[in-house]
């Protein structure tokens, strides 16, 4: 899961460097944070937010094969 939200942002991003996804869990479930460069947070966060949407989807998706619930958390470094 982690691997296919950092593919996801690198190909977003124009500092592909600078993206790293944390994982964290707790009540809520897995969250993952995904820290991009300042430059970038519009990028992966999108026009009303529908990147950001997007990529929660995909994630939330693939995760049901897990049967856990997660979280992406977009934060800038």
């Amino acid at each position: 899961m982690e691997q296919l939200i950092r593919v996801i942002a690198r190909a977003l991003v124009d500092h592909p460097d600078d993206v790293q996804v944390k994982v964290k869990e707790d009540a809520r479930g897995l969250v993952y944070e995904l820290s991009v460069h300042p430059g970038d947070v519009g990028k992966v966060i999108g026009k009303q937010g529908r990147i950001a949407k997007a990529l929660r989807t995909v994630v939330t998706s693939a995760a049901v094969k897990e049967r856990k619930r997660v979280i992406v958390d977009i934060v800038s470094e």
